[in-house]
């Protein structure tokens, strides 16, 4: 197999783009994320400009790719630990608090990482952070165990959870002192048993 076949360009460009991301955040990390140019960021990593624009357009996308690199590289330990937990809607709960914690180390970034991210709702699958999926699981788990109302198809369930996922985030960075891990919590009650309550 030589560099022309699909396969091996993928990788390789799968890689570029893993190190593209990587000096970016290295450069976040020290000078800022509003300071950094993507002129440093091609330097940093050795490539040339025209090279970096077509992987990623703006800061954001580098941004984006970091983040979903992470869900990737974290994704086999969070799914045992998900299968090591009896209860479908615990398993939910073990998600989200495993969101929120690697979130609140991140929350300079987010207000950036989620603009971009709400402008380009459709995303192609590659870009994509495999959050989807993971909601797809969880929730067709507890829907199977009757934990989930059956009368609603597991497809139309997550994309209404995805955007109360999102909007989470939305309170959480408008909200001075309001804790991530609580307003899951919140989030996922309302969602598992409705905002009407007695009302009439």
């Amino acid at each position: 197999m030589d560099d022309s076949t699909p396969g091996r360009r993928e990788r390789k460009r799968q890689q570029t783009a893993d190190l593209l991301a990587e000096k970016a955040l290295e450069l976040f990390e020290v000078h800022g994320y509003e300071a950094v140019t993507m002129e440093q960021i091609a330097a940093a990593a050795d490539v040339a400009k025209g090279t970096l624009y077509n992987y990623f357009p703006v800061k954001e996308a580098l941004l984006r790719h970091y983040f979903h690199q992470q869900i990737a590289a974290t994704a086999p330990e969070l799914t045992a630990r998900m299968k090591r937990t009896p209860d479908a809607i615990e398993r939910i709960r073990v998600l989200l608090r495993h969101a929120a914690n690697w979130s609140e180390k991140h929350r300079r970034y987010w207000p950036h990482y989620l603009q971009y991210r709400i402008a380009n709702l459709r995303g192609s699958d590659e870009e994509r952070s495999g959050l989807e999926a993971v909601f797809f699981r969880v929730l067709g788990d507890a829907q199977e165990a009757g934990r989930l109302r059956a009368d609603r198809d597991i497809a139309t369930l997550v994309h209404y959870f995805q955007f109360l996922y999102l909007g989470v985030y939305t309170r959480w960075l408008a909200t001075p002192g309001c804790k991530l891990e609580d307003e899951f919590m919140t989030m996922l009650d309302l969602f598992l048993a409705g905002a009407g309550g007695n009302a009439k």
